[in-house]
């Protein structure tokens, strides 16, 4: 098996179908199908690393893949009663902002509105990420990066449509912080990370010091596929629960639609391929957790084709062409 993957992944490269491709990891049933690192130009954010030779051990940019990592903490932190139920008022979880929350349109926001990214303010990320006119990239750049969100303009009532806000995965980041007492990263560590035995992780920060819960988590393709061990295991690794099984079922339940047809769930994809359920954690550059319950499949895919337009060719054809045919 493992041979085969091998094969079928050398012909799609020497074909030119996976350019890009930095690494995939392939893991069903606790056994690795296929491990393999190339070497390419990366870079961590916007800053170029140079050409990197990539292994076992190297962290890689996981991009908006940290969103769905981020969604798992939150699920740790409401088991432990750190943070707000999703129907929470989402306004009243920020007090410093009592103008915004006499705002009746603004305060029929919930928490259940972050994690489906369904805010209906303005929010636009399909512009360069080196645009200030780039909503996250303002953020960043904003003086208060959560009175920045809960201000935008709105355009229609929360829940209506799903649209891309990684402002919405901020806000959730804020209140995990607030409510371990401590920042996301080290929250990670000791709830998440050290009880998979994921040792060597990165959490970048913006200016104002504050990890980036929708775009900053830097880990080892390895350990992002351990994460979706995780989700298959619904929550559970080496007999110990991590994550509460009722939060992971929640999380992956469908509830808006994405631009492009996929489901949306908290901070995860929900798709169907080849007649089997997938669940994704998706980042820019072709970065990808895919999940596939059905064949307690788990793949990690790690690419540097960040912001073409083409990204999702890469990881999908690893999926398709690679993986998928050989467990048929």
């Amino acid at each position: 098996m493992t041979m085969q993957l091998r094969d079928r992944l050398d012909e799609v490269l020497q074909a030119g179908q996976v350019d890009g491709l930095h690494a995939v990891v392939a893991v069903r049933g606790g056994q690795t199908l296929l491990e393999y690192y190339g070497a390419g130009e990366d870079f961590a954010w916007g800053d170029s690393l140079g050409v990197v030779e990539f292994g076992p051990e190297t962290l890689h940019d996981i991009r908006s893949v940290t969103k769905s990592v981020t969604v798992l903490l939150y699920g740790i932190a409401l088991g432990e009663g750190l943070v707000p139920p999703p129907t929470e008022p989402l306004l009243r979880l920020f007090p410093q902002y009592p103008d915004l929350a006499v705002d009746p349109q603004r305060a029929r926001l919930t928490v259940e509105h972050a994690l489906t990214m369904s805010l209906g303010v303005e929010w636009r990320e399909d512009l360069p990420y080196n645009s200030p006119a780039n909503a996250e990239i303002a953020m960043e750049l904003a003086p208060d990066r959560y009175r920045y969100i809960l201000e935008r303009p709105i355009l229609e009532p929360p829940g209506t449509r799903w649209t891309y806000c990684g402002g919405a995965t901020a806000l959730l980041g804020r209140l995990i912080a607030d409510g371990a007492g401590q920042s996301l990263p080290q929250y990670a560590q000791a709830v998440l990370f050290a009880p998979l035995g994921i040792g060597s992780f990165e959490w970048m920060t913006g200016a104002d010091g504050v990890a980036s819960a929708a775009s900053g988590l830097r880990l080892a393709p390895r350990d992002l596929a351990r994460l979706g061990e995780l989700v298959l295991a619904d929550g559970t690794w080496d007999g110990h629960r991590i994550v509460p099984t009722d939060w992971i079922r929640t999380m992956l339940q469908p509830r808006l639609q994405t631009t492009w047809g996929a489901q949306y769930g908290y901070q995860w994809y929900i798709e169907s391929i080849g007649g089997h359920r997938l669940v994704a954690g998706m980042g820019n550059g072709g970065q990808r957790l895919f999940v596939l319950p059905d064949l307690d499949l788990t793949v990690a895919v790690t690419a540097g084709s960040y912001d073409d337009p083409d990204q999702w060719r890469a990881p999908l054809t690893v999926l398709e062409r690679v993986i998928l045919p050989a467990l048929a």
